[in-house]
């Protein structure tokens, strides 16, 4: 099954399978990801402050639900932030970075900021692999940050992995990287499991 660079604004699937009731389902994938496009493009090149009616004129073609919903993802993942003026603002590719390293939104916070004990590393790794393909990192950003936190969580010396170092265990869960899964269950599970030996 293809996937795709940009999730679906409804629903965040990246791939043709949306949920039961998605508002965009049957919606053709080169039509979400143009929206996407359409405000990235004027967000990118503008040489002046953007606001969203300006954004709306700006674009190639009609603004739509689409659209609307496509700059709220983006605003929702942090890629595009809104000024006290009002203005839209394109976050650079270091400000997105330093963002998004650390997890602010449950349960993803607890285990950033206690890391994995024994009896959740499996859940721990697999949704800070999965937290960090979501927001878009790239592998070798993914698997340097999350070696980072096995260490300076207190994880990895914690015990209780079979593998020898942080990266080995990092690059056994390249499958979760690769195949897109989601994180909130794996999350929710090794939350569950800090949270009861705190």
């Amino acid at each position: 099954m293809p996937r795709f660079s940009y999730p679906c604004p409804d629903c965040r699937t990246t791939n043709s399978l949306h949920e039961l009731d998605c508002r965009f389902e049957g919606t053709a994938w080169p039509t979400i990801e143009k929206a996407y496009t359409d405000c990235l493009s004027v967000l990118a090149t503008s040489q002046t402050p953007v606001t969203e009616s300006a954004l709306r004129e700006a674009v190639h073609g009609e603004w739509g639900e689409l659209h609307k919903a496509a700059l709220s993802t983006l605003q929702a993942v942090s890629r595009v932030e809104q000024d006290d003026d009002g203005t839209l603002r394109l976050l650079t590719a270091a400000e997105y970075k330093e963002l998004v390293s650390e997890p602010t939104i449950e349960p993803m916070r607890t285990i950033y900021e206690h890391g994995s004990v024994p009896g959740c590393h499996d859940n721990a790794v697999f949704a800070m692999i999965a937290w960090y393909e979501m927001v878009d990192l790239s592998w070798a950003e993914t698997k340097a940050t999350v070696c980072e936190w096995l260490r300076e969580s207190g994880a990895w010396d914690r015990g209780g992995f079979e593998e020898s170092s942080p990266e080995e265990l990092v690059e056994s869960k390249r499958h979760v990287y690769e195949a897109g899964y989601g994180w909130k269950q794996a999350g929710r599970e090794a939350k569950a499991v800090i949270d009861r030996q705190r």
